[in-house]
């Protein structure tokens, strides 16, 4: 029997588990949608300090296609994400399902229709969102500038709800990065893609995990992973800064000479100047500071994430000694 896997991370969502996993089952039940689809759903706990964890116990004692990963602490959403990942099993592999169901499970059963006809990337756009206008617009700049920057398309308002094909799931485990950012991988794997857009609804229970720092961090991430243009463009405009410095110097000099009460003086000249190089040389840092920062983290090989129980789980995930 075909077998469909999903991945959902999850961390202090006791009032959602277990909807998100009755709503699973539901679509792959006999008569439902899916039902002639064997189900794997795979929850990576972040080390949940609510009931999340017996819940999720005592879901899996009953259902054994519901396999269970608990994490030794938090490691972040795109880490334990990732780290489920690699434990799939299925012919198809629906990348990140939520358990606030805020991108709409729903949605599966055309995606695994569009699989089946040869799509090997069936993507989820998020067209619309039921958020604040300041988060949309933020999230809009973030996605032109990832798309831009790249070297690859990236398309825009897609995020890790996508079903990706068993080929392109090797592709993806194989990545050895210490902080994966997924979406990207999955672009930059290439294949045959179709887009879907959808309603990103408003979370129902519970509030969500992700604050300001990380949605910065994790759109930082996004940016540096896949690029170099910013040191590019670093040194473009750093060469263009010098280049404009020194014409403004021999202008100065010309005018001292030839016009004396044209050339500009005063300690003012000299303070705004100064003040705008020591911005742009501590920007110019912090971009070397990020990729200094990611190779950091490479150099080192520490493990990706520290599992501290699997449940329902026998078989070693692909390319293991990334945990070992």
């Amino acid at each position: 029997m075909t077998r469909i896997s999903i991945v959902s991370p999850c961390f202090n969502e006791e009032e959602n588990v277990e909807a998100c996993h009755a709503t699973v089952a539901k679509l792959f039940a006999p008569d439902g949608p899916l039902g002639k689809y064997e189900r794997e759903h795979i929850f990576a706990d972040n080390a949940s300090e609510d009931g999340t964890v017996a819940i999720l116990r005592h879901l899996a004692a009953a259902d054994p296609c519901l396999k269970v990963i608990l994490n030794s602490r938090n490691f972040g959403p795109f880490r334990s994400n990732f780290n489920a990942l690699r434990y799939a099993t299925g012919d198809a592999v629906l990348v990140f399902l939520p358990v606030d169901l805020q991108d709409p499970p729903e949605l599966i059963p055309e995606m695994v229709r569009h699989w089946e006809s040869g799509i090997e990337i069936v993507a989820g756009a998020r067209a619309n969102r039921e958020e604040t206008w300041a988060l949309r617009t933020c999230r809009s700049i973030f996605y032109r500038i990832v798309s831009t920057l790249s070297e690859f398309e990236v398309p825009e308002n897609v995020g890790e709800f996508q079903l990706i094909d068993r080929k392109v799931w090797a592709v993806v485990v194989s990545h050895d990065d210490q902080y994966p950012f997924i979406r990207g991988i999955i672009a930059s794997a290439g294949f045959r893609r179709l887009i879907l857009p959808y309603t990103w609804r408003a979370r129902k229970r519970g509030i969500s995990k992700n604050n300001v720092l990380r949605l910065v961090d994790q759109g930082m991430n996004g940016i540096f992973s896949f690029t170099s243009a910013p040191m590019r463009l670093s040194s473009f405009l750093g060469f263009g800064i010098a280049s404009l410095s020194l014409i403004y110097a021999i202008v100065t000099v010309l005018l001292g000479l030839i016009a004396p009460s044209l050339a500009p003086r005063g300690t003012l000249t000299i303070i705004v100047a100064l003040f705008f190089f020591s911005g742009v040389q501590l920007m110019f840092i912090g971009i070397l500071g990020e990729y200094i920062t990611a190779i950091h983290a490479q150099v080192r090989r520490g493990p990706m994430v520290v599992e501290r129980e699997r449940i329902n789980i026998e078989t070693p995930p692909s390319n293991s000694t990334h945990n070992r």
